[in-house]
């Protein structure tokens, strides 16, 4: 009798930045689903290139010391997380490592010392999310969640660890709301911003809803306590609906007395507690002085602007969107530091030497950049007579290598320390705060 064949085994060398275990079989490196350092696993590929294959995880032959029971019983399936089979302090060291690596690897630069992580509840906290929705009429039902992994159908899931109780609780009612709208067919998302005084839901709807719709609408605002508003088209489209006398949506940082209104559409971070950590972090290193001139790049509506602008630095936030810009303005206004505050609009992934002279000197600057990081900016920033320190918030520890090379090696500056931001805790996103010198 022929023994069933067994899937390939690999053992564990370390853990990539979107949290798949790495391995080498056979001089090819190995992205293995569900695996951690240490590990010895079979495994089943589910793509495969001549460099390297993406698998999963098949059968867990030695468990590393990390490995915990997923709390989430959706975990196996659900694309919204990724590391919940790892115990949540080792998840931070892992993210810590992954940006080690990448400073060393991509940037050929070491940090004199790493800063020590930053991290926070690790369940429920996640208060802004994309939530999709689909009618599934085989099934006579309606489905309100995240992706399957790998996959464009939505997770049957009646509940989620990740999102606070309150939301999670109302994942059930939600899909009955949408079920008993004329629209369901039409309604693809419901986008989740929570504020300090109000939640709100933003129901995506392709098509009008009708006297009916509004009707449901009101009465399960009124029973959960949420605001709706409903989006039409673009994400500027949207627009409150009920109830109207709903506080304002706006989130606080209470160490420098800030409070800022945002638009549930528009980007915040989806962690309030962490946010407020980083941002007293990244002035602490940042360290701005009265009367001083200091940047703000990639500044959004200004969560870190208005607490610059707090010391009585003179802050010039830049951000590529009008629309931003505009709100920025009025978040300084409201704070009362519009006097101390100058909004511009530009294109900083196409600065030059130019763009940048042409904005002054700056003591100091902070950079914030999205995935694709800062290179122009950091090519752009003079080598004499530059900002003498710099901090930079980054959300790819990759592109943070690659544009710290830039401001080391090729414009002098020092990497003093670097460290981590676990604002996302059970999945592979690494965010990272680093601190630049000129000696």
């Amino acid at each position: 009798m022929t023994e069933p064949r067994r899937n390939p085994v690999a053992t564990i060398e370390s853990l990539d930045y979107e949290g798949h275990g790495v391995a080498h079989v056979d001089g090819k490196t190995i992205f293995i689903d569900g695996a951690l350092p240490f590990e010895k696993v079979e495994y089943s590929s589910y793509r495969k290139k001549p460099n390297f294959e993406n698998a999963q995880a098949t059968n867990i032959l030695r468990e590393s010391f990390m490995r915990v029971k997923p709390r989430c019983p959706h975990y196996d399936l659900c694309g919204g997380c990724s590391m919940q089979h790892a115990d949540a302090g080792a998840q931070v060291a892992v993210k810590q490592r992954v940006l080690e690596d990448n400073l060393t690897r991509i940037g050929n630069v070491r940090p004199q010392t790493m800063m020590t992580p930053i991290y926070g509840p690790t369940w429920g906290y996640r208060q802004r999310a994309r939530l999709s929705v689909r009618y599934v009429a085989k099934k006579g039902t309606v489905l309100v969640g995240f992706h399957e992994k790998r996959s464009r159908y939505i997770v049957d899931m009646p509940s989620c660890e990740i999102l606070p109780r309150k939301i999670s609780d109302m994942l059930l009612p939600l899909r009955e709301l949408v079920m008993g709208l004329s629209i369901r067919e039409r309604m693809p998302q419901v986008e989740l911003a929570m504020g300090d005084h109000v939640d709100v839901l933003v129901l995506r709807i392709m098509d009008p809803i009708n006297e009916a719709d509004e009707a449901l609408i009101r009465a399960f605002a009124d029973q959960y306590g949420v605001q709706f508003w409903l989006q039409p088209k673009g994400p500027e489209t949207a627009y409150p609906f009920y109830p109207l006398d709903a506080p304002d949506l706006s989130y606080s940082l209470p160490e420098f007395n800030i409070v800022m209104p945002f638009k549930p559409t528009e980007f915040t971070q989806v962690n309030p507690h962490i946010n407020r950590v980083l941002v007293a972090r990244a002035l602490r290193l940042l360290d701005p002085q009265p009367g001083e001139r200091i940047a703000d790049l990639f500044c959004g509506l200004g969560n870190f602007t208005l607490p610059i602008a707090r010391s009585g630095a003179k802050v010039v936030g830049i951000e590529g969107s009008a629309q931003l810009v505009e709100r920025a303005r009025e978040n300084a206004v409201k704070n009362g530091l519009d006097h101390l505050t100058d909004f511009q609009m530009a294109n900083l992934f196409e600065m030059t030497e130019e763009g940048m002279a042409a904005l002054g000197h700056f003591d100091r600057m902070l950079i914030d950049p999205p995935r694709d990081g800062a290179m122009e900016v950091c090519k752009s920033i003079p080598a004499e007579g530059g900002p003498k320190r710099i901090v930079y918030v980054s959300c790819s520890p990759s592109t943070l290598a690659r544009d710290a090379n830039v401001l080391v090696n090729v414009k002098g500056y020092t990497l003093k320390s670097g460290g981590v931001v676990n604002m996302f805790p059970h999945t592979g996103h690494v965010e990272s705060i680093a601190w630049f010198e000129k000696e």
